[in-house]
């Protein structure tokens, strides 16, 4: 039997300080004062001083009301029925159906043992020529989308939960307003998406424990469906609310700050949650996105900073595209040697030539005279721009890399391109020649 303790020493914010024994890191309480019970997490020991994070705030928590561990950590349930349901950082259901207590696991385990993973070779197909085409996404792969602030970097994360052949979407969704939580659920139920999808949502108004508590539950969870040979997918929007929310605890447990008021340990927290991105031999896999704003589009920021130290790549969102300079997919090359001859030299070719329409632009602004080259590569990058990377076209890889070889065609002879006569003669199409 766990001991009740009934004397709080200290409430500094929402976190409360108890004198126990036998407590471990993370553990669950339970809060019981005349206005009800709330639940609680250790998140720091000190001697025999315990502090808790209280979920509901400690507003109308006094000295001596009731303390009670529970004796295990945060837990949430692996079962199947969670597919198609939603819920709170912590694990109650959003939904107004009953709460799933079968299959309970602990939350924030370990990564998986590098000798059970496997070297990363499948793609995951999005539908999104700038993925799809440029940057492929790989199964295992964890990968962050940079963003500013007002880009539409939600609905690029509802699109590919709706177009990406994966088994299983989780998505964790970290100080969303509530509107944009409605609109995740409501575009994956239209398209259908949601029967195959869990949703763990923190709001702005939410407990900030819960922010801290998201990525955890999505990656539990998706451990355990990937065990069963599920392809997983998780999603995360936004890591940077994740960072803030670990920066708002630490100064209230006046830990002494890091780079701009984030604790020291940024880095091995952030690099704990990327790391579950695993490829199972004999089994499924995990893919991770993540959102991360950038406060003043600082890629040099606390937050992005540590991550690019993490992951394999990034997306750059700018302008409601994914910029084909600075995005960058590290495991691409593993994939797209095996989807069709003419993937590589699309995707280098494409790029190779938008490079030079910047140029063009920048000549174009400062009044220099357009040569019959510098209109070819104007027309070039406006149909680039508009037919393959706007985030509104919806087309499988092989349409894609067709649609490449047609805007070169429109715009070039086969001479002026640079590719090998062989793939000239295989894909150039027939009317162009």
């Amino acid at each position: 039997m766990r001991k009740v303790y009934h004397k709080i020493i200290q409430i500094a914010g929402n976190v409360i300080t108890v004198e126990a024994d036998n407590v471990g890191n993370n553990e669950l309480a339970e809060v019981t004062t005349s206005r009800g019970s709330s639940p609680a997490q250790v998140i720091r020991l000190q001697d025999n001083k315990v502090y808790l994070q209280v979920f509901a705030g400690s507003r109308g928590i006094s000295t001596g009301d009731e303390v009670r561990f529970l004796g295990h950590p945060m837990q949430v349930s692996a079962s199947d029925d969670l597919l198609g349901r939603t819920f709170t950082g912590s694990g109650r259901p959003r939904d107004s159906r009953p709460p799933i207590e079968e299959d309970l696991i602990p939350i924030g385990g370990p990564s998986v043992n590098p000798s059970k993973r496997v070297i990363p070779r499948k793609m995951i197909r999005t539908g999104i020529p700038m993925i799809d085409v440029f940057n492929t996404l790989v199964e295992s792969q964890k990968l962050p989308i940079f963003s500013v602030a007002g880009e539409p970097y939600n609905e690029l994360l509802a699109r590919i939960a709706m177009q990406a052949e994966v088994d299983v979407i989780i998505l964790g969704g970290m100080g969303l307003k509530y509107d944009d939580y409605l609109k995740f659920r409501n575009t994956l139920d239209e398209h259908g998406a949601l029967s195959r999808s869990v949703l763990f949502v923190h709001t702005a108004a939410d407990p900030i424990v819960e922010c801290m508590l998201v990525p955890d539950m999505c990656l539990a969870v998706a451990e355990q469906y990937a065990l069963r040979d599920k392809r997983v997918l998780v999603l995360l929007t936004d890591m940077t609310n994740f960072a803030d929310a670990l920066k708002e605890i630490s100064i209230t447990m006046d830990q002494i700050p890091s780079n701009r008021g984030y604790p020291g340990d940024l880095y091995s927290q952030l690099a704990a949650r990327y790391e579950k991105a695993v490829d199972f031999d004999g089994a499924g896999s995990i893919t991770i996105l993540a959102v991360t704003t950038m406060p003043g589009d600082d890629v040099t920021h606390p937050v992005p900073d540590n991550t690019g130290y993490i992951t394999e790549g990034q997306f750059y969102l700018r302008n409601g595209r994914i910029e084909p300079f600075g995005s960058l997919s590290r495991l691409k090359q593993q994939v797209n040697g095996k989807t069709r001859g003419d993937h590589r030299v699309i995707m280098d070719t494409m790029i190779r030539f938008y490079a030079d329409y910047k140029e063009t632009l920048e000549k174009q602004s400062m009044g220099f005279q357009m040569s019959s080259w510098d209109r070819k590569l104007l027309k070039y990058g406006r149909r680039f721009e508009t037919e393959m990377m706007d985030l509104s076209v919806n087309i499988p890889l092989e349409s894609a890399l067709d649609l490449g070889w047609k805007i070169l065609a429109d715009c070039f002879d086969p001479t002026e391109t640079g590719i090998k006569t062989d793939l000239i003669n295989e894909y150039w199409p027939k009317q162009a020649q």
